[in-house]
C-alpha cells in the first residue's frame, strides 16, 4: 500500500458540492489500496472574510495572538465537513487540527516557522485504516499557543507531512492543472511544464507563481519529496516538481514569474560606513518584515543612497521601523513607492550563458517599459518596473523567448 499526501487548496473545497467532489475523489483513491493524509485550507475567501471582520471590531489592528486563533477556525471547518462528507460515503475518516497531527512550530504569530512534526497519532490513525484529515495552515508553539504559518502555507503543512511520513510523494490539488510557463490568465498561449526541478520552481513561486508557495517547494528539495501539481476538477496530468533535471533543461527559459503587489524605500543620504547597512535592516528582521533585493548606490562624499523592497503588505509596518533608523544613523530621508511590480526570467544555466539578459532588457526596451531596479541570481534574472506594465512585460518576454513551443524533452 502506497502513502500519499494529498492538499486541496481553498477553491476546491469552495463549498458543499465541490468538499463532495474532493471527498469521491479521496474515497477513490482509498479504494484502490492508497494510505491517504489529507491536508485541506480554508473554505473559499473565509481566511479574508475572518481578517476583515476582526479588522472591523478592532479598527483594524487585531491582536496577533487572537487572530491566529480566530484564522485556524478556517481550516477546521474545512477538514471537519471533508470527513464527514467520506463518513457519508462509507469511508471511515477522522479529522485532525495541526496540533493533534503534531505541528510544532516556533512562537511568531501570522508567520510560524515548522521546528517538527512529531506524526504518532497520525500513524496511529493509518494503522486503524482511516483517511487522516489534517488542517493546513497552522500548528501549535512551545508555549501551547495555536499559531499560523501565513497565506498560501497549507502547501507547506502538507509538504512537511509528506517528508515526516517518508511518502512517495506530495500531491497538491488546486484549480489550475500544472506549472505554466507564465501566468494563463495573461498569456493565453502558456504552455504547461510537464515537469520542473526544485530550483526553478522556487524561484518561480518566489518571484510571484503563485501555484505553490515558496516554503514548500524549499522542504520538498531538502528532504527530495516530490511534489505533483494537478487540478482537483479534472484528471488531467499535472506537473512533478522534482530535483531531477534533463539536458534539454539547460541553457534555457523555463518560465515567466510576475508579482504585482512590491513595494520601493529608498534611504537618502545615508552616511557611507562600515555596519550602516546592517544597521538599517536588522530592525526589520526583527520585526519579522521579509526584504527582498537590495541596491546600494555608489557612494558620493561618503553618502550613499539605500534601496530594498517589500511586499506592498508590509509597506505599513516597514516605513515606520525605517524612519526611526534613519534618524539615529542621520539619514537625509526616506522615501517609498508602493506602485511597482516585477517580472522575471528563469531558467537553469541562464547567468552563465550569454544572451538572455539583454534579450530581456531589450524586449523591455522595445515595448516601452522603463526598468527601475535590476537583481539576478543564478538561475533568474528580475526587473523591478511600473505596476501597470507587468502584464504587457510578461507576455512580451515570453513571446522573445519562444515559450509556447514545446522543449525537445516534450515531444
Amino acid at each position: 500500500m502506497a502513502l500519499i499526501v494529498q492538499k486541496y487548496g481553498g477553491t476546491s473545497v469552495g463549498d458543499a458540492d465541490r468538499i463532495r467532489n474532493v471527498a469521491r475523489r479521496i474515497a477513490a483513491r482509498r479504494k484502490a489500496g492508497d494510505g491517504l493524509v489529507v491536508v485541506v485550507s480554508a473554505m473559499g475567501n473565509t481566511t479574508d472574510d475572518l481578517i476583515e471582520l476582526a479588522g472591523r471590531v478592532t479598527d483594524g489592528h487585531p491582536e496577533a495572538r487572537e487572530l491566529d486563533l480566530l484564522l485556524s477556525t478556517g481550516e477546521t471547518m474545512s477538514m471537519t465537513l471533508v470527513a464527514m462528507a467520506l463518513h457519508g460515503l462509507g469511508v471511515e475518516a477522522v479529522s485532525l487540527s495541526g496540533a493533534q497531527a503534531g505541528l510544532r512550530t516556533d512562537t511568531v504569530h501570522g508567520r510560524a516557522r515548522i521546528l517538527s512534526v512529531e506524526p504518532e497519532r497520525i500513524h496511529q490513525e493509518l494503522e486503524r485504516g482511516r483517511v487522516v484529515i489534517v488542517s493546513g495552515f497552522q500548528g501549535i508553539s512551545e508555549e501551547q499557543e495555536v499559531t499560523t504559518l501565513g497565506r498560501g502555507t497549507s502547501d507547506t503543512t502538507a509538504v512537511a507531512l509528506a517528508a515526516s511520513l517518508a511518502t512517495q510523494r506530495c500531491e497538491i490539488y488546486t484549480d489550475v492543472d500544472g506549472v505554466y510557463t507564465a501566468d494563463p490568465r495573461v498569456v493565453p498561449d502558456a504552455r504547461k511544464l510537464r515537469d520542473v526541478n526544485y530550483e526553478e520552481m522556487l524561484e518561480l513561486s518566489a518571484l510571484g507563481a503563485r501555484v505553490i508557495n515558496p516554503r514548500a517547494v524549499e522542504l520538498g528539495a531538502v528532504y527530495d519529496t516530490p511534489i505533483l501539481v494537478a487540478s482537483s476538477f479534472n484528471e488531467e496530468p499535472g506537473t512533478l516538481i522534482h530535483g531531477g533535471v534533463s539536458m534539454e533543461q539547460f541553457n534555457r527559459v523555463r518560465g515567466i514569474a510576475h508579482d504585482l503587489d512590491i513595494a520601493k524605500v529608498t534611504v537618502r543620504g545615508v552616511p557611507d560606513r562600515p555596519g550602516i547597512a546592517a544597521a538599517i535592516l536588522q530592525p526589520l528582521a526583527d520585526a519579522h518584515i521579509p526584504i527582498d533585493t537590495i541596491v546600494q548606490n555608489a557612494s558620493v562624499e561618503k553618502l550613499t543612497d539605500l534601496t530594498f523592497t517589500v511586499h506592498v503588505e508590509d509597506l505599513r509596518r516597514a516605513v515606520p521601523v525605517v524612519e526611526r533608523v534613519a534618524k539615529e544613523i542621520n539619514a537625509a530621508s526616506i522615501v517609498s513607492d508602493d506602485k511597482l511590480g516585477k517580472v522575471s526570467i528563469v531558467g537553469t544555466g541562464i547567468k552563465s550563458a550569454p544572451g538572455y539578459a539583454a534579450r530581456m532588457f531589450r524586449t523591455l526596451s522595445d515595448a516601452g517599459i522603463n526598468i527601475d531596479m535590476i537583481s539576478t541570481g543564478e538561475i533568474r534574472i528580475t526587473c523591478l518596473i511600473q505596476r501597470g506594465d507587468v502584464e504587457r512585460a510578461v507576455r512580451a518576454l515570453h513571446k522573445a523567448f519562444e515559450l509556447e513551443k514545446a522543449e525537445p524533452s516534450e515531444l
